[in-house]
């Protein structure tokens, strides 16, 4: 119904009566020389909006009257309100759009050469509910890494991590709704890894790449996990090196996108641990614990071996 209302108003012509029909009923004569269009057009579109439930219609001896049906119109901005309340929402994906648009416009003035922003470093701190080899499991094995470690409305496409001194690092993502692949590249980055102290301290380097394959810049990050009476403390330091001046659009969505990304880690080991409990609670027909949700906490392998995935 939203679909033929839109469709109807979408012709100035039929626009311009109903808001004539708005002031009052009136006769289809009247109407198109208010509107200065013929008779036989103006015929045409109110029947188009009589289809579409806007106007009726009333003959009154050799003429027929139009009138306006305000409810249709009313139920039209009640849905088109829903929708700006929508893209209006405070912590929504629209300002969170606006909010790393200004960053953008700010990181453009100040990249004046190479060289700009080297020095420049961002601080994270996240409190987990897990302990931190459950943590350090996430930060270091592909299948895990892939479920958090991009922004929202991102999805990786290709992961590699090499959990080991030296070790290669490849991240891509692309758009979550890009399903088959066909848009373009968000972003593709590489790096090393450079140091790890399984379940304590993990530190690597990584270089956003520019459209021609150049780095942006490079970012030096340490994570370092402190055991908690609740779980985890993760605190992150990412220190940037190597700027160029295209570099900018990337350096401008450090905070947000890293941001959003620990924020998805956090979600994601407190969604395992409820599964995991949630598990301890089921028993099979043979009364044996089903422990299909604590298969992440209860995996041994080696978290230092060299993962590899792509989708």
């Amino acid at each position: 119904m939203t679909d033929a209302l839109l469709t109807a108003l979408a012709d100035p012509a039929r626009w311009r009566l109903v808001r004539l029909l708005a002031e009052r009923p009136r006769p289809v004569g009247v109407l198109a020389q208010l509107a200065e269009a013929r008779q036989p057009q103006t015929t045409k579109h109110l029947q188009t909006l009589e289809r579409a439930g806007i106007v009726t219609c009333r003959r009154s001896g050799q003429r027929r009257i139009y009138a306006l049906r305000s409810a249709p119109l009313r139920d039209l901005a009640a849905v088109l309100g829903r929708i700006a309340d929508t893209a209006d929402h405070a912590d929504g994906p629209r300002a969170t759009y606006d909010r790393y648009g200004r960053s953008v416009h700010a990181e453009r003035l100040a990249a004046e050469g190479p060289g700009w922003a080297d020095g420049r470093s961002f601080r994270f701190r996240r409190s987990m509910t897990v302990r931190p080899d459950l943590v350090w499991r996430h930060l270091t094995e592909v299948p895990l890494l892939a479920r958090w470690w991009v922004p929202d409305d991102l999805r990786v496409s290709e992961l590699v991590f090499e959990a080991r001194p030296g070790g290669r690092i490849v991240q891509e993502y692309r758009d979550a709704e890009d399903a088959d692949g066909s848009d373009t590249v968000a972003g593709r980055a590489e790096g090393t890894v450079e140091g790890m102290s399984p379940g304590e301290r993990l530190a690597y380097r990584l270089s956003p790449l520019l459209p021609d394959g150049v780095p942006a810049f490079t970012a030096h990050v340490d994570l370092d996990l402190r055991p908690t009476g609740t779980g985890t403390d993760l605190s992150v330091h990412y220190r940037i090196s190597d700027s160029t001046v295209d570099s900018a659009d990337f350096v401008a969505g450090i905070e947000i996108g890293f941001g959003q990304s620990l924020d998805k880690l956090a979600a994601t080991l407190a969604d395992d641990l409820n599964r995991t409990a949630g598990a301890h609670d089921t028993k099979g027909a043979d009364g044996s614990h089903d422990t299909a949700g604590t298969r992440v906490a209860h995996d041994t392998s080696d978290p230092g071996s060299h993962s590899r995935s792509k989708t």
